[in-house]
């Protein structure tokens, strides 16, 4: 009797799943192991052409990969053997989450998707998890009720429930997250059953992908011959690190080069205060003097100085001692942020600052102050969002700035306001304790002072 093929549903169709997960799992199909494949889909409605295509396309597209020195590689990604097309129901997902041989379910949500506040917990103040919470299916705490009461009216198997973003101890401040949502609501009977079958392992994920442009496709065209009309690009530099908790089983995946480990702690702090904050560092900056690319910025004197004091006078001394070498880490993703093929834009890394300060940034400025020592290299980085977040207001940015939390109202206001600076330092969603701290208020001050005159002597 033939063995049924074990099945990992994911959600969330862009281009970062299609060139990480996707990619491992490939990679161990090649490997001659097909017990495994993925079927994808979406929660919301902004991917349905991407997801159409792919369709077409038999789940199938090319992946371009590129090193600092330029040179690249291209490979038919085998992994996607099943559309979800959307609906408003969430039809196919909610079929395919309570299908048994679904073993795991992840997703790729970004760090707004999980409606958190400063404190971790679940924000109930939001519009979406509102709407949800009256019975819509916009987040993932939504989509997963439906998808999981399915499961268990079907047959009730465990399943692994697990994030492949950048929120800090991703895994169990999603669990927290959700099963604040189902207490919130009332369901009782599906919290339980989610506490007792579902585990949520933290995960550290990592490869920078660009948003796709038209002379990707047509590159892949002169290369392979293949009209792809959704590929995807990254940087060669792979890497996926995730605590080894499933509960009903999963891929081989220490046989393609995943780092199955006890904790991710220690690389997941590395990888969010020195690449993700470094990376939006570059953006925020860049931005400010006219740049439009992530390479341009790290090419900056000024600003490769600024991302590497940020991490050299603050982050290492705060992340000492660590089983990682820091230092070294700091110069690689450097070196990865100034490849010049990749041309990642700073549109995208300067997103969901709104988010990113408390959770990549101000652990920092806590943990230093902490330490006895003050943050000057790290306030330069909530500084430049500030006069970043400023040109935003006065509609001076030379693109749409995308951030899952804004407010544009409110926060056009306050930004707008004489006293915009005293407002965004006091706000404890950015910086927790510190929105009270006088010392931290007069070193904000200096920071924008100093990025401003930069700013002013650079554009």
């Amino acid at each position: 009797m033939k063995q049924e093929k074990s099945v990992w549903m994911h959600i969330g169709s862009g281009s970062f799943h299609r060139a990480h997960q996707a990619w491992y799992l490939h990679r161990l199909i090649k490997q001659g192991d097909d017990s495994w494949y993925i079927a994808l889909g979406n929660i919301r409605n902004d991917a349905n052409a991407l997801l159409n295509q792919l369709a077409k396309q038999h789940g199938e597209y090319v992946l371009e990969t590129v090193s600092p020195e330029g040179d690249r590689e291209y490979e038919t990604i085998t992994s996607i053997k099943k559309i979800l097309p959307w609906d408003e129901k969430l039809s196919s997902l909610v079929l395919q989450g309570s299908d048994v041989n679904t073993k795991v379910i992840a997703f790729t949500v970004t760090e707004a998707g999980y409606y958190l506040t400063p404190e971790h917990q679940l924000d109930l103040s939001q519009a979406d998890i509102q709407a949800d919470l009256k019975g819509s299916a916009s987040t993932i705490y939504g989509a997963l009720e439906k998808i999981l009461t399915a499961r268990v009216e079907a047959h009730g198997k465990p399943v692994t429930l697990l994030n492949c973003d950048n929120l800090r101890h991703n895994g169990e401040r999603f669990r927290a997250g959700f099963l604040a949502f189902l207490k919130q609501k009332g369901n009782n009977s599906l919290e339980q059953w989610v506490e007792k079958n579902t585990t949520s392992p933290n995960t550290m994920v990592d490869r920078i992908t660009p948003r796709p442009t038209a002379d990707i496709a047509e590159r892949v065209k002169a290369a392979t011959g293949i009209d792809d009309k959704v590929p995807v690009m990254g940087e060669s530099f792979i890497q996926w690190v995730i605590e080894d908790d499933f509960i009903n089983g999963r891929p081989a995946l220490e046989k393609v080069d995943v780092e199955m480990v006890k904790s991710v702690l220690p690389w997941e702090e590395a990888k969010i205060r020195i690449l993700n904050a470094s990376h939006s560092c570059i953006a925020w900056a860049g931005t400010l003097i006219g740049l439009n690319y992530i390479d341009e910025g790290t090419h900056n004197k000024a600003i490769h100085k600024m991302a590497f004091d940020y991490v050299t006078e603050n982050v290492i001394p705060c992340l000492t001692p660590s089983p990682l070498d820091l230092a070294k880490y700091r110069d690689v993703v450097l070196q990865r942020f100034g490849n010049p093929y990749i041309k990642d834009t700073n549109q995208r890394v300067a997103a969901d600052g709104l988010s990113k300060i408390p959770g990549m940034i101000t652990p920092t400025l806590i943990e230093s102050y902490q330490k006895k020592i003050t943050p000057e290299a790290t306030a330069l980085l909530p500084a430049l969002f500030f006069v970043y977040f400023q040109k935003w207001a006065q509609g001076k940015l030379p693109y749409t700035y995308q951030d899952g939390v804004l407010d544009e109202v409110n926060h056009k206001k306050m930004m707008l306001a004489s006293d915009a600076l005293t407002q965004f330092v006091s706000s404890e969603t950015l910086f927790a304790t510190l929105a009270n701290s006088a010392d931290f208020h007069q070193l904000m001050k200096k920071a924008v002072d100093k990025v401003n005159t930069w700013v002013n002597a650079n554009s």
